[in-house]
């Protein structure tokens, strides 16, 4: 884990930190992801601290991977269900994200994650992929699933999100 303000991987450089206020309003949720991908935009803190990548967005539709590490084991030896989570969180949660239109934003409200295996540090990257169910233009619900290298469920969960405007 780094206490940096930016990070290096595969040749971008990419700062840490929360997007402008000024890309909300001027840009497309599926706009902001191409642009944080590119290290155009800044991205969350929360992805270096937690080992969570994102790998890929299309319109309600986002995967991100995530490397489980010892920093994160139970007392039982396996990966917390809190890193589980905030994985699932954040896939499902950002498939929502690249629904919205300029000037909108989220919220998640609810989170259901259903764990279905351990999960072992040493099990090697998991891929969590989020899609949307539902866009209303104040709710919004997605679902998705966390698998590990060889393709195993390890968990599946839903978000419910309130899409907001600026008043």
């Amino acid at each position: 884990m780094s206490d940096s303000e930016s990070f290096t991987e595969n040749g971008k450089t990419h700062v840490l930190g929360a997007l402008p206020k000024k890309a909300f309003h001027e840009m497309t949720g599926l706009d902001i992801f191409e642009r944080m991908m590119a290290g155009d935009l800044p991205a969350p803190p929360i992805m270096v601290h937690s080992n969570i990548r994102m790998k890929e967005f299309s319109e309600g539709r986002a995967v991100f991977t995530g490397q489980p590490a010892k920093e994160f084991l139970n007392p039982l030896g396996t990966v917390h269900g809190g890193w589980i989570s905030t994985l699932i969180d954040t896939a499902l949660s950002c498939a929502v994200h690249t629904t919205l239109q300029p000037g909108e934003f989220y919220t998640t409200t609810s989170l259901n994650v259903n764990l279905v295996r351990p999960l072992q540090a040493n099990s090697g990257e998991v891929t969590c992929e989020g899609r949307i169910v539902h866009r209303g233009s104040r709710l919004a619900t997605s679902e998705g699933d966390l698998r590990d290298a060889s393709g195993k469920l390890i968990a599946h969960g839903t978000v419910s999100c309130m899409i907001m405007k600026p008043s």
